[in-house]
């Protein structure tokens, strides 16, 4: 074991975690600063339910049923490719595309992109979305409404999805980015309707080009709800005792240690605000910056 500075955190444990899609990686730091490691399968169901807490129930000495004491744990930082495995696997929620009348199949055609010029045979990979919606609406760029959507025809589209068992949507509209009135109309109609994941492309990425915009759109629909089931997992252990949720990790401002999630563009950010948009790289990011950590310590 070798020692680790304490001064941000005297008298409490640290843990850095890795939760892969086969092994759990923990790196922890004891409160006298000692570093200690554990690796378990993430995926064993038959002897704990999530490898994270395991790990550190483990380094706590904690039993299985028992409350991890939050106040002895200063922080848990944590990468995971819990959303880049779901994304590969195409294991993520059902979503229904809501676009403008005549774009439903922008994000098919995307930008016709051809890394093999000659290539005969291009095989594209399937969409993310079970379902579109196209909505009769159009803003155009300078802003004037052309056509405003109907609340009535919209409501029975999304109902169609939501009946269907559809409850992700993704809503994107031209020119959104700039005018997002359109957007955040249909948004409450879903809302109303029930369904339980809205990415709003003026909200996920307020970006001017339709097809990017769109795509980042949709991953963030399809992810967030399968990210957001694993984090209040990892949240609802971490609980204070006698309480539901777990303390700073879901903002209810009481005492206990702060969870963070690594996000692909190699920053932290607290668990209430980790989203499918920003978890793709979670896990290798986090090598990227160790990484390079590491290579500096060494002079490198």
């Amino acid at each position: 074991m070798t020692t680790a500075q304490t001064q941000d955190s005297p008298g409490k444990w640290r843990f850095w975690i890795d939760r892969g899609g086969t092994f759990t990686d923990i790196v922890a730091a004891r409160p006298d600063g000692r570093i200690e490691t554990r690796k378990l399968l993430s995926e064993n169901p038959a002897q704990y339910p999530d490898a994270a807490i395991a790990g550190i129930r483990a380094l706590l000495a904690v039993p299985e049923g028992a409350p991890v004491p939050v106040d002895r744990i200063a922080h848990i930082r944590m990468g995971t490719t819990v959303a880049t495995n779901a994304l590969l696997e195409r294991k993520g929620e059902r979503t229904v595309l809501v676009t403008t009348r005549g774009f439903g199949d922008g994000l098919r055609i995307g930008y016709q992109n051809r890394p093999d010029l000659f290539a005969r045979a291009i095989v594209l990979p399937d969409m993310l979305y079970e379902q579109v919606v196209e909505i009769d609406e159009r803003v155009r760029a300078d802003g004037e409404i052309i056509r405003a959507p109907d609340p009535v025809a919209v409501r029975a589209a999304l109902q169609a999805a939501y009946d269907a068992g559809i409850r992700a949507a993704a809503i994107i509209f031209m020119h959104g980015y700039r005018y997002p009135a359109h957007e955040q109309l249909v948004a409450g109609l879903a809302r109303e309707i029930g369904f339980t994941q809205l990415s709003v492309s003026h909200e996920v990425s307020r970006l001017i080009k339709f097809v990017g915009r769109g795509d980042t759109t949709v991953v963030d629909a399809y992810l967030s709800p399968i990210l957001r089931r694993y984090v209040a997992q990892v949240a609802a252990a971490l609980a204070p005792v006698g309480e539901g949720q777990g303390g700073d990790a879901q903002g209810s401002g009481r005492p206990g240690c702060r969870l963070m999630f690594m996000q692909s563009n190699g920053g932290l950010t607290d668990a209430r605000l980790f989203q499918g948009r920003d978890a793709i790289l979670s896990g290798p990011a986090g090598g990227v910056v160790g990484g390079g950590g590491a290579a500096g310590r060494a002079g490198v």
